[in-house]
């Protein structure tokens, strides 16, 4: 979920640019035109998660390479609890 915008925000649209060449990208499972984008900004120091649908840019969320690490480890959490608790055997038959 998006958090609220404040009200009286100003709100860009932003459209699709060339991914940079650091960088990549994963598709939602509910439909391709939704998408999560990752790049590097070496020149900038950030990396940055950015929410697209289709052409737009609806959210974007940038931190420092620092921080990376920390959002793996959340990955990696969510990861592991959506893992099969009771994995079939090899032996088992």
């Amino acid at each position: 979920m998006l958090d609220a915008t404040p009200s009286g925000a100003h709100h860009q649209r932003m459209t699709v640019s060339p991914l940079p060449q650091r960088g990549g990208i994963q598709r939602d499972l509910r439909d391709a035109e939704r998408v999560l984008r990752v790049s590097a900004h070496p020149d900038s120091g950030v990396v940055t998660v950015s929410m697209w649908r289709g052409d737009d840019c609806v959210a974007t969320h940038r931190m420092a390479p620092a921080d990376v690490p920390a959002l793996i480890g959340l990955l990696a959490d969510a990861l592991a609890a959506c893992a099969d608790p009771h994995p079939a055997r090899a032996d088992a038959g």
